[in-house]
């Protein structure tokens, strides 16, 4: 189990932060944006790097929610998250994925969203570019809190790009569970989407959750004219404008 990046965002209460990054450290993880910008403070507000369509005021919460968290963690929560590696990579039967948090040019890149240009390319040229540098077979990510995947052929190899959006929060309309990537050798019972690379069954699984309890921690954490309740609470509440359907990027043929 791979934890790629930003397991940090609204626990600002030390408490809670310490107990998060217990947890997600005990497994295998990479950094995202945030924990980057937490281990080594630059002054980028969040480091999200978002695309210019997303709006000031946004962005601007963002900033926000990462200088509360800033306050959060201690020096040794930063030397700790400073020691995350920005990508993994792994063999997994057929394939070799890449696990990443933004995209392979940038931690906080939007190269992979559901609306970039490079995954909406007919032709993937800047896609076939990264599967040959990073030599693999999937890249796995997230970073854009929406889901996509993407298949392609380079070079005669099959490859992918799935991106799960978003862990903890619904990626689809009227939906309350988050979405986890799992590549194996059998398909998975609970896959919402997915493909099958090389033998292997890439797919994005639900991960449910306790949405009473979620909603009621938010609230306890976040007041409600805070940047956190502003831009999130109607998303955990009622999932963001997005269904099934558009999670394919390109047609797979």
């Amino acid at each position: 189990m791979v934890f790629n990046g930003d397991f940090h965002w609204f626990d600002t209460e030390p408490g809670l932060f310490e107990t998060i990054q217990r947890r997600v450290l005990a497994h295998t993880a990479t950094s995202g944006n945030v924990e980057a910008e937490l281990a080594r403070p630059s002054g980028a507000g969040c480091g999200c790097g978002y695309p210019d369509s997303v709006d000031d005021d946004t962005v601007a919460r963002s900033n926000a929610i990462m200088a509360r968290l800033q306050g959060a963690a201690t020096r040794g929560h930063q030397r700790a998250l400073s020691q995350l590696p920005y990508f993994r990579a792994y063999r997994v039967g057929g394939v070799r994925a890449v696990v990443l948090h933004g995209d392979p040019d940038s931690l906080a890149g939007w190269g992979l969203a559901a609306d970039s240009s490079a995954m909406g390319d007919p032709e993937a040229r800047v896609l076939a570019d990264w599967f040959r540098r990073a030599d693999a077979d999937v890249f796995v990510c997230s970073h854009t809190c929406l889901p996509c995947i993407r298949e392609i052929v380079v070079d005669g190899r099959p490859r992918c790009v799935i991106n799960n959006g978003s862990a903890g929060m619904p990626n689809f309309a009227d939906t309350r569970y988050g979405l986890a990537v799992r590549i194996a050798t059998r398909p998975a019972n609970d896959a919402v989407f997915g493909t099958v690379v090389n033998g292997m069954h890439v797919a994005a699984v639900a991960l449910p959750y306790d949405h009473d309890t979620w909603i009621q921690r938010f609230r306890e954490v976040w007041a409600r004219e805070s940047p956190a309740r502003q831009s999130y609470e109607q998303r955990i509440l009622h999932g963001p404008r997005f269904d099934l359907g558009d999670v394919y990027t390109a047609d797979p043929g």
